[in-house]
């Protein structure tokens, strides 16, 4: 079986890009959250970058064609902007703890 043809990789990929697409438009109004709001966006956050690492290491492992073409195109297109996808979860992640830090001295 292909990996796209399988059930599991297309209900996870369609369930992440749906929570990611949320997350993003939620976002929006990030700066009228108030604190607790802002602590549970950043934690769906960090739990939406853990979900997708699994999800791209799903990628890197499998031996199906398409998807290392899938991979070799993200970091394709990730190095046009200097980036690797390990470079690009680091500075999620970096933006996450800013994001805490912000929170614990606003306290």
């Amino acid at each position: 079986m292909a990996f796209f043809d399988s059930e599991i990789v297309q209900d996870e990929a369609k369930r992440l890009f749906g929570d990611y697409e949320q997350l993003m438009q939620l976002g929006g109004d990030y700066g009228k959250f108030d604190r607790e709001g802002k602590k549970l966006y950043i934690e769906r956050m960090e739990e939406m970058m853990q979900r997708y690492r699994v999800f791209m290491k799903r990628f890197e492992l499998s031996e199906d064609f398409q998807a290392k073409l899938t991979v070799e195109q993200l970091r394709t297109q990730l190095g046009q902007f200097g980036l690797t996808p390990e470079t690009m979860f680091q500075q999620m992640h970096l933006t996450l703890e800013r994001m805490k830090s912000q929170l614990e001295t606003a306290g």
